[in-house]
């Protein structure tokens, strides 16, 4: 039996999210096995590189480039990288679980940059859902004994998401929304890695991928899996049944998270920390729906 083409993109959807909840999967062993994020992001973004490549030759798309939005795609490639290198960061601080659901907040950050630099009015429901989302923020910042958390590893998050949603806003809101997604990501790969050639000194600091069936799995896994698969599904899927939707099974993402860590990594699931990550999901499932629930009652009136 074929599936229709909704159910096809909610499908994708589904997968772009698990698929990119499955980070700390493939980044905690390689940290255990003693790489250290910059290198672990370069193997990542490279190798992410490479197979996108290939993928868009493959399919005609263009690699195609202007001049003067090569300053506004060097800036997002920059921002692209400082939110994993962030996030990677992040996961020696705090627990991978709780991490990944501080991340799920960028939404809330784009709604307060619209508001506070293109003076896009912040809605009753998008205060609500501010408000919701600071004190799921607040409870995972301590969910009690047998947690792990830092208020390093809570910043740090902080930084990703925010760096995100900076680099989420200069695709809406410039002429690079002009271009393919695909595009887009291939070139913000690329010139990420400006960022982990300062962050590896040039290079000296990068560490060879160990040479072992774990070690090369992981790096493989963690180009293609949360970086490629991830990518790919989630352009497609918007294509089909539209962001929000997009948006909703996003949550997801911090769920899985969530499980990797609580099953595989032995992170201790407290009630502050289930508290908190049902506030930061519901907040943002609030300011996702909102538009599209307005938008709907007013068609029917």
């Amino acid at each position: 039996m074929q599936l229709d083409r909704t159910a096809k993109g909610y499908i994708l959807g589904a997968v772009a999210a698990v698929s990119y909840g499955t980070n700390p999967l493939f980044a905690v062993p390689l940290y255990r096995l003693g790489l250290n994020t910059g290198s672990v992001l370069f193997y990542r973004y490279a190798f992410a590189v490479v197979i996108l490549g290939i993928v868009m030759l493959y399919k005609g798309h263009s690699f195609r480039l202007s001049g003067r939005r090569l300053p506004l795609m060097v800036a997002e490639g920059v921002l692209f990288a400082l939110s994993s290198v962030f996030l990677f960061d992040a996961y020696r601080y705090m627990d991978v679980g709780i991490a990944s659901t501080l991340l799920f907040v960028e939404p809330v950050f784009i709604a307060l940059i619209l508001w506070m630099f293109y003076r896009q009015k912040i809605s009753l429901v998008s205060a609500v859902s501010i408000f919701v989302c600071a004190g799921g923020v607040v409870l995972l910042s301590n969910p009690g004994t047998g947690a792990y958390v830092t208020l390093t590893g809570v910043v740090l998050v902080m930084l990703a998401s925010l760096a995100y949603a900076i680099y989420m806003i200069f695709i809406n809101k410039t002429s690079l929304q002009r271009l393919q997604g695909t595009t887009i990501t291939f070139y913000s790969l690329l010139f990420g890695i400006i960022v982990f050639a300062f962050r590896l000194n040039g290079f000296t600091d990068l560490q060879p991928v160990p040479f072992e069936p774990l070690g090369v799995a992981c790096v493989v896994g963690l180009a293609v899996v949360p970086t490629i698969v991830s990518l790919l599904t989630v352009a497609v899927s918007i294509q089909i049944i539209g962001p929000v939707s997009v948006s909703i099974l996003g949550a997801l993402e911090p769920l899985t998270g969530v499980f990797f860590g609580v099953l595989l990594f032995g992170e201790h699931l407290t009630v502050k920390a289930s508290a908190g990550i049902i506030l930061i999901v519901t907040s943002v499932l609030i300011i996702v729906c909102a538009p599209y629930i307005k938008k709907h009652n007013k068609t029917n009136h």
